[in-house]
């Protein structure tokens, strides 16, 4: 009987060469391993090749060591670079928010029914609002309060959790602060922002009213990277929504909320599955 649940991820990218899919297929069939899924894409303009494989073993006593040691003599050949990523591991990660609660309830309601293979090690926030949020799932809830003059020192605490959990995710769930530059650079490709992306954009306060007053039919939400360019970090999934002359802001508001929870949850899944390469400012992303 196949076992669905042992699926193995391997992840690359290199430069383009002939030979690239070869490297990956034929290593993974000499170490008896069977392609259950597999997604590749050549960048002709940056002369880069990217691909995901998942995989289960089709020998017993697999070790993740011995192969990661064979595929590595393998890709150097190609300089390629690559992640093996083992079934049902679950990415530790620190959620940031401030007072919205709408993107962290919905996190955590999908970490708790394993949806999203995440491990929340910890939530961090300049606000105590949220605090009994985080008790009740039995998860640490850091106060972290900022000021202009506080700044530094503050993302150095944030920081600390960071080491200290071991996390490799940071999702800022609606954190509504704008992060130093030293802490972009520290978090480069393992920080995901969510915002509203509205239809044409608007900035600073009460985005919805003024997308209201414009009479917009089309509300969204950006996943991204984060960078040191605010708000336009590499994008990993967006979401739009219809509205109509009918929606008054709060049913702009309401439905700008459900587009930014699922954008975000999307988003997240398709990091921690590997399926979201970065290279540069761009991202190739294999969707399911």
């Amino acid at each position: 009987m196949q076992d669905n649940n042992n699926r193995w991820v391997l992840a690359a990218q290199c430069p383009s060469r002939l030979g690239t899919v070869d490297v990956v297929t034929r290593f993974l069939k000499e170490s008896r391993c069977y392609i259950t899924e597999q997604h590749s894409f050549d960048d002709r303009l940056s002369g880069r090749f990217f691909i995901r494989t998942e995989f289960r073993p089709e020998a017993e006593g697999f070790e993740a060591a011995s192969f990661e040691t064979g595929f590595a003599e393998r890709a150097a050949e190609f300089g390629m670079t690559f992640e093996l990523t083992p079934p049902d591991r679950r990415m530790p990660t620190v959620i940031m928010v401030s007072k919205a609660d709408h993107c962290l309830n919905d996190l955590l309601y999908r970490y708790r029914i394993g949806q999203l293979p995440i491990d929340i090690r910890a939530i961090v926030s300049n606000h105590p609002d949220l605090a009994s949020l985080a008790e009740w799932h039995d998860i640490p809830y850091h106060h972290f309060p900022i000021t202009p003059d506080t700044k530094l020192e503050q993302e150095a605490q944030v920081w600390q959790v960071v080491e200290e959990t071991g996390a490799e995710l940071v999702i800022l769930a609606r954190y509504m602060q704008v992060l130093s530059s030293e802490m972009c650079e520290k978090l480069s490709g393992r920080a995901i922002n969510i915002h509203h992306s509205l239809l044409p954009g608007f900035k600073g306060a009460r985005p919805y009213h003024q997308a209201y007053e414009k009479g917009v039919k089309l509300v969204g939400a950006t996943a991204h990277y984060i960078n040191d360019d605010l708000d336009e970090g590499p994008i990993i999934t967006q979401g739009v929504e219809s509205v109509s002359h009918a929606d008054y802001p709060e049913d702009l508001v309401a439905k700008g909320r459900d587009v930014e929870c699922l954008t975000l949850a999307r988003a997240v899944a398709l990091h921690v599955e590997r399926r979201a390469f970065l290279h540069a400012r761009r991202t190739v992303v294999f969707d399911r």
